[in-house]
């Protein structure tokens, strides 16, 4: 199989789930950067250019609150997955679990 072709049905299939694996990560405060690290230790890589802009949209839409910290000697925005961001996060789980379920059963009547 062409690399190029892979790595492109890979990128679109990880494209919605980053909002997914977020919101799910973000139930508890968090940065940034730790984010990035947090979702590449769980075999989840994503560019720095790619969450960022996903953390400001994602926060516009009322889907994640932040509070910057500035305790410390560098600033920090934290986020923190909103009461809407919980419910959507919900509602994506529960449909993410549906084609779980259906590429399963989809691929066990193939294999007959």
């Amino acid at each position: 199989m062409d690399d190029d072709l892979l790595s492109g049905h890979l990128q679109e299939l990880r494209r919605g789930t980053v909002v997914l694996a977020c919101l799910a990560l973000l139930r508890r405060p968090g940065y940034g950067y730790a984010l990035l690290e947090s979702l590449d230790q769980a075999g989840f890589p994503v560019e720095a250019n790619t969450l960022y802009p996903l953390l400001r949209r994602l926060e516009k839409q009322k889907l994640l609150e932040s509070v910057w910290n500035t305790d410390e000697s560098r600033p920090r925005k934290f986020y923190v997955t909103s009461p809407d961001g919980e419910r959507l996060l919900r509602a994506l789980l529960e449909d993410w679990n549906s084609l779980t379920t259906a590429i399963s059963t989809l691929r066990e009547g193939n294999e007959q």
